[in-house]
Order: structure tokens, then sequence, then C-alpha cells
């Protein structure tokens, strides 16, 4: 089952040691204390573009890339299938990510083969559990991959490189990891230890390490909603009277309500927004908690302004939500999913940031403002509220005048 711990099966390739890759000079032979001239000129030698231990992208034919996390973590990874692709445009790239999430890769053109873990699996019985991963993991090996790509820390990446065998496979290297995840792969790329790193360049990061150097056009966010969901969106703008650009889209919700703004907060920048002459579209998950702050948004509004206001939350597919946000005017959210594909799509972007940080997860090679405390240095603590209370008051305090004026800077940018 894969290479005993510290042994090299066939094809891998030497791992970089772990004094950070400085290692000893082939023929140097210095000990310490020692400075020779060999060693003197391994040290102010020019340094080569490329690690070492470079992946030859000619003799890979298959690629695995795994992201199994949320939706926005997987938007976050599409460009490193841009990358690939470019790289090796004669290799087939596949993606492993949890089934609820396919969508936010569906469409990417750089995909070859969309393979999924459904979460139910579990709650299905042992039996039927067992059947869909045999069944699954064939699916993999049949495609005999050449490299893997592990863009998290989930431990079903080392028991794939074990298992399936690529010749290659990078992951991140993890100070708290065991011998067998360190083992399990033949490369392990870095993440600063103190300093903020956006999520896609941590997730090409990856690639960096095996030699592969993204460049501009490789960073683009790609999601593609498809024809059925551009139909649907276009078919619900007309319905409600509206045309591309005419209205602003708010999604007030998140899976984690603690990265939310009150609901009174978003009511009275609506009522705002109506009275500048906007018409806005609401959104949101047709979760239960997602659908009643919605709920409680409508209930806050006044009387005025709910003439200006679309309720479509829990209308909406994944794709449907795209389509439709490629024809806002603008976005209006907090960190989430739909902001992330707000900027996949290109439509300028308002985001309110509290526990979580902007530096990591803000709004990606898009027009956008960003609204977020300064009066909390405690902020971003990525804990799930104050004290772990579940209400942020980094998010709770931040003023409407400041979401609204950020909203006004936008599209006066926006329109220059």
């Amino acid at each position: 089952m894969g290479h005993p711990a510290g042994e090299s099966g066939p094809g891998t390739v030497p791992r970089v040691p772990r004094d950070g890759g400085f290692g000893r000079a082939p023929g140097c032979g210095a000990g310490p204390g020692r400075a020779t001239g060999a060693a003197f000129f391994a040290i102010v030698a020019p340094m080569s573009s490329s690690p070492p231990d470079a992946v030859d992208l000619a003799t890979v034919r298959r690629v695995l890339v795994t992201k199994l996390r949320h939706h926005g973590d997987v938007l976050l990874a599409s460009p490193v299938f841009t990358a690939l692709r470019r790289a090796a445009p004669h290799a087939e790239v596949d993606a492993l990510v949890y089934r609820e999430t396919a969508p936010m890769l569906a469409g990417h053109p750089a995909v070859t083969q969309l393979h999924t873990v459904d979460r139910e699996w579990k709650r299905q019985g042992v039996v039927a559990q067992f059947r869909a991963e045999r069944g699954l993991h064939a699916a993999l090996r049949a495609r005999r991959y050449d490299l893997l790509v592990h863009l998290t820390e989930h431990p079903r990446g080392a028991t794939l490189a074990r298992t399936l065998k690529p010749r290659y496979a990078v992951a991140r290297e993890r100070a708290d990891a065991s011998r067998w995840w360190a083992r399990s792969f033949t490369h392990l790329y870095r993440q600063p230890l103190a300093t903020p790193r956006h999520a896609v360049e941590a997730n090409l990061d990856a690639l960096r390490r095996l030699g592969v150097q993204p460049d501009a056009d490789d960073r683009r966010l790609v999601l593609v909603p498809g024809a059925a969901a551009d139909a649907k969106a276009d078919a619900l703008l007309a319905q409600h009277g509206l045309t591309r650009g005419a209205f602003v889209q708010c999604h007030p919700g998140s899976r984690w309500l603690f990265k939310c703004w009150p609901a009174a907060s978003t009511a009275a920048l609506l009522d705002r927004m109506a009275a500048d002459g906007h018409t806005v579209v609401l959104t949101g998950a047709p979760d239960e908690r997602e659908r009643a702050l919605v709920g409680e948004v409508l209930a806050a509004i006044a009387p005025a302004t709910r003439s200006r206001v679309i309720d479509l939350a829990g209308a909406l597919s994944l794709s449907e939500l795209a389509a439709l946000t490629a024809r806002a005017r603008a976005f209006i959210g907090v960190d989430s999913a739909p902001m992330h594909i707000a900027a996949a799509v290109g439509t300028p972007v308002v985001a309110l940031f509290g526990p979580s940080g902007e530096h990591e997860w803000g709004p990606w090679r898009v027009r956008a403002e960003v609204v977020a405390s300064a009066s909390h240095p405690c902020r971003p603590c990525g804990i799930d509220g104050c004290g772990g209370g579940k209400v942020s008051e980094c998010l709770s305090t931040l003023p409407v005048e400041r979401v609204h004026a950020a909203f006004a800077r936008m599209l006066g940018s926006a329109e220059t």
C-alpha cells in the first residue's frame, strides 16, 4: 500500500532536506566551522530559477487535483487548473471535490473529469459507504495519475498518494504532521509562518514547488454558470422587469452566521440604496438560518423600500446564482462563497469582513471595496464570534454610513 516509510518507490524524486533545501554542496565535504573554496562557491553561485527536484511535466499525462473544502475554497482553487493546462497542455487534469461543491468547477475548460465525494455516504451505513468509496477509488485508479496535487490538509490526500501511487505527489508541509504524512508525498510546499497570503496564491504555491511558475492570466478565477443557468437568470430578470446591470445584488448571509452583518443594519442600507434609486435583488441559500436572516431584513426595511427589493433567496442553484450575479451592477455581502462568485464573474464587490481576514479571503482581482473595523485590533481572529459567542462585534458595530459610502465610491469609480 504505497511506499514504506523512509523508502522511495520507482519514479520518486529526492526530497528537499528539512533545513529548507540549502543542503551541503555535492562533493563539498565541509564540516562545521570549515569554509572551503567549494563551499564558498556553492553559496555565491547563481541559483537556479527552479527547485532542484522540479517535475518534468512533459512526462506527466494525467493529474489529479484534490480540494476537499467548502464552495468558496474550491472556487479559489480554479486558477490551479488553468496554470496546469498552460504548463502541460498535453495533460488531462481531473478534480476531486465534495459533491455539493462540484458546480464551482463543472464548467472549467481545463478540467477533464470531475470526481466527487458525497458526505451523505457516511449516513447511508457502513456497507453503502464502503461500496461508494470502493467505486470512487476504482474510478481514480483507472485514470493512472502521474501527479497528485493535494490542496488541503485532509488525510485522504496522503491515502490517495499511497494507494494511487502517482509518480509525483505534492501537499502542504505541516509542522504538526506525522512522518506518515510527510513520507506520503514526493514534494511539500510551504506557507508563510507569520504573514497573510491570499488563498489563490497559497493554492498556486503547490505548483510553484513543482517548478511551475503561474503567469498573470493563470491567476484569474474561473466559473462558468452554463447555458441553462444563463437562461434561468434571463427569465427571472424578465419576470421582474429587470435588465443586465439595472440592479444591485445583496447577499447578507453566510453558512457561518458569526460572519454576517446584523439584519437591521442590512435593512438600513437597503433603505438608503432604495432612496438613491437602486433596485436590489436579495439572494440567499435555501438553508433555514439564511432564509430567516433574509426574512428579518425584509421585515425591517421601510415600506417605501419594499417595491425596490426583489426576494430570490433560496430560489437559485449555485450555477443560477452565478449567472444572476454576472448580470448585477454590483454585489454587496460578507465573506462568503457568493462574494467569491461575484469576483469570479467580474461583478464589482462591496465586502464586509469581521473575524476572517481580507488579505487571505478578500475579493480577488475585481473592483472592490472592503469594509472592516479599524477599532478592533483583535481582528481578524478566526473565532466564531467574540469569545466563541457567535456574535462578532467587529461586524455588528460596522456603521451603515461606512458601508453606504463604500458602495457610492465603488459605483463612482466604475463610472469614471
